[in-house]
């Protein structure tokens, strides 16, 4: 699949992550509709690519709102004619245990990594059916295995993971592609405005294992697989580990990982 002159929506492009999708697509030819809820950051974003690609549009979305995705899609379909690429990359996360994160911080990581992703696509999808798309979701390893300290968020992204395998099969006979990245522990800066249990920015150090990757080491990797229309990208060693362990030794993996993760938690407090 070539890039040039299809239109790509990246949502969350102010983050690391996005930003560094956006410089990649913009490389291969993309024209980019750059979605974020901060306008000035994505602004700048957006006119900081102008040089390097034909167009690249900014537009304040808050993807918890559907009224908000639906007047986004809208426009950049109007402006640019069509859809073909949605990138689903907005996403939050909380670090709290279960027992004492309330309710409404379970809402909130759902309401924009889980519905965002929802409505974005779902007034998209006129035009990726019109234009034969893609959809490329971007999900974690906490997507298919448990992540301690971490259970709204993986509840997220195991949703996105049945809303997506399912919508691939509805889409099929469409010719609309749709792709599950799962990327490890990355320098994306989502750690900074993490949750806590009352919906406060956590002070709690972020606990990780494996080699942090690179925003732009990640975008690479999901560009090469878009190109190549796969259905699951898992990255990482530990990712592509831990992906085979909790499909048939669950249980060692729930240990593995609790360990760890906790010895990382140690070591940063002290």
């Amino acid at each position: 699949m070539s890039y040039r002159n299809k239109v790509v929506v990246i949502t969350g492009a102010a983050g690391g992550l996005g930003s560094a999708m956006a410089e990649r697509f913009a490389r291969a030819g993309a024209l980019l509709a750059l979605l974020d809820i901060r306008l000035d950051a994505v602004q700048a974003l957006a006119d900081k690519l102008q040089p390097r690609c034909r167009q690249a549009m900014a537009l304040e979305c808050d993807i918890t709102d559907p009224d908000q995705c639906r007047r986004a899609m809208e426009t950049i379909a109007t402006h640019f004619g069509r859809i073909d690429v949605l990138i689903n990359n907005a996403g939050i996360t909380h670090r709290s245990a279960f027992a004492e994160t309330e309710v409404q911080v379970f809402r909130k990581v759902m309401d924009v990594n889980f519905f965002g992703a929802l409505y974005c696509t779902r007034f998209a999808i006129p035009s990726l059916r019109q234009h034969r798309g893609q959809i490329i979701v971007i999900s974690s390893v906490a997507g298919f295995a448990p992540l301690y300290g971490r259970s709204g968020y993986a509840a997220s992204k195991h949703a996105l993971h049945g809303l997506f395998d399912t919508l691939r099969a509805e889409l099929k006979e469409s010719g609309v592609q749709v792709m599950l990245v799962c990327p490890g522990f990355t320098a994306t800066g989502i750690e900074h405005r993490a949750l806590d249990a009352d919906g406060s920015i956590t002070r709690h150090p972020r606990s990780t294992t494996g080699r942090i990757a690179q925003p732009d080491e990640v975008a690479e990797a999901v560009f090469r697989a878009a190109k190549r229309g796969k259905r699951l990208l898992v990255l990482s060693r530990v990712g592509k580990l831990s992906y085979w362990l909790t499909r048939f030794w669950p249980a060692l993996y729930e240990r593995l990982m609790i360990r760890r993760l906790q010895q990382e938690l140690q070591r940063e407090r002290a």
